[in-house]
């Protein structure tokens, strides 16, 4: 039976510590998909390393980039646009039995940013095919959403670089 996992909290590791999965899966020749909602164009390591896990791991990065930070000029419809055509794909993904793990990265904070909502998560949620793994990253997870959960972790930030002005580093942030 596939589980229900979310990684959620202020603290950085949620995305990292999904990839540890899909990592570990592969090794035992597993199949999946990842699906990102909020990450855009922006290029970081995951979508490198992903890409030599193919064919057993897919990245799909619908987002259109971080939502009203970082530049970002682009009304939010066109986000939310964006966030309903993941779920959209999501909700192929997880009904589709050839894949093991699914991982909607970031689903929590698009919730939380109105891109999507709770109702139609859940929805798609109900619809995963039984032996589908599913994992939900991002801060802000909802009570019934860490409820229908079989583990979740909250990460906690206890302290961070940037507190005492370090840039974001390469193969450590990004």
């Amino acid at each position: 039976v596939g589980l229900i996992v979310v990684n959620t909290g202020g603290g950085k590791g949620k995305t990292t510590a999904a990839l540890g999965i899909m990592l570990r899966a592969c090794g035992y020749n597993m199949r999946g998909v990842m699906i990102q909602f909020i990450k855009g164009s922006w290029f970081y390591g995951e979508k490198k390393s992903l890409s030599r896990l193919s064919p057993n791991f897919r990245l799909i990065t619908a987002g259109k980039g971080f939502v009203g930070i970082l530049d970002d000029k682009l009304p939010k419809e066109e986000h939310q646009r964006a966030a309903k055509e993941a779920l959209d794909i999501a909700v192929d993904e997880v009904r589709n039995k050839d894949n093991d793990i699914v991982v909607l990265d970031e689903i929590n904070y698009a919730i939380h940013l109105g891109l999507i909502s709770e109702v139609e998560v859940i929805s798609m949620i109900n619809q995963k095919y039984p032996t589908v793994h599913l994992i939900l990253t991002g801060n802000f997870a909802t009570e019934q959403i860490i409820n229908l959960a079989d583990t979740v972790t909250e990460m906690k930030e206890i302290k961070h670089a940037y507190q005492k002005g370090k840039k974001a580093q390469i193969g450590i942030d990004y």
